[in-house]
């Protein structure tokens, strides 16, 4: 692989998007004439993604499938390949799995990678005048004002929407009983109903959010110390965060670790990390 340059910013979201989406974001990526690929690593969210630039596209079945632009990223439950060459701008949207169907007006679903078709693709004009002008904060404004004119034709669920600033804010340690509790709910009624809005359990997502807090500190801090890690995240051992992390990641902690001083080092791109 060769080196190459990437630039990644990210937008907090007016107050009246802050219940729905996390940020929005902008990544730029320069990888010469050689095909590159990135790998995206699960963590606790869902994302729309607009592309532009060279074309990106997935493996899938040993095969390269190419993506529209948008096309959307649920929760994964593995690392997913992405390839592209040349120049490769992304503006993306980085929402609470909960809402962000609600939000599309679409049916919830398990799909790690979807394309879809949406009203929403009808932005890309647009974007695509801003990217190629340079004018990043234009094209994150008209992303912006979309989801404003969507969130207000919608209603969300509070219940949802505690639920999910709970976990948040444990960062996906807190028992379902205890999320339900915040939410002013029973448990039977939160699971039914957050499945229903993100095609998941808590659990699930919870297991995301852990797991994410788990890669981020290794990404950044390579040298932590994994049983401590374990145990301020709420694993039972250290044996069980690395089972839960292998399972989400492919790899083991230890490995991810040594990854991420490489890249210390190096100017390769090997892990796309969300902060």
């Amino acid at each position: 692989m060769l080196p190459f340059k990437m630039r990644h910013q990210e937008f907090e979201p007016p107050e009246e998007l802050r219940d729905t989406i996390k940020c929005f974001w902008h990544n730029r990526r320069d990888s010469g004439e050689l095909q590159t690929s990135f790998e995206v690593v699960p963590d606790g969210y869902a994302e729309i993604i607009f592309h532009f630039g060279s074309a990106c596209s997935i493996s899938t079945n040993g095969n390269l499938q190419p993506l529209p632009s948008p096309f959307m990223m649920g929760l994964l439950n593995q690392p997913v390949l992405f390839y592209s060459q040349n120049r490769l701008e992304i503006i993306g949207i980085r929402c609470f799995p909960w809402t962000v169907f609600d939000l599309l007006g679409l049916p919830s679903g398990k799909d790690g990678v979807r394309i879809f078709e949406h009203p929403i693709a009808r932005l890309q004009p647009t974007l695509n005048k801003w990217i190629e002008a340079g004018r990043i904060d234009e094209a994150v404004a008209a992303v912006k004002q979309y989801f404003l004119d969507a969130r207000s034709r919608i209603a969300t669920s509070s219940m949802l929407f505690k639920a999910g600033v709970a976990m948040s804010k444990a960062k996906g340690t807190m028992p379902v009983s205890q999320v339900a509790a915040a939410a002013h709910a029973t448990v039977r009624t939160l699971e039914r109903s957050f499945k229903q809005s993100s095609g998941y359990t808590v659990k699930d997502v919870s297991g995301l959010m852990r797991f994410e807090q788990v890669r981020n500190q290794l990404w950044l801090y390579p040298n932590s110390n994994i049983a401590g890690l374990a145990h301020e995240l709420g694993y039972t051992d250290q044996s069980h965060l690395s089972r839960e992390f292998k399972r989400y990641s492919g790899t083991t902690p230890a490995a991810f670790a040594r990854k991420a001083k490489k890249q210390a080092i190096s100017t390769d791109f090997v892990a796309f990390v969300q902060a």
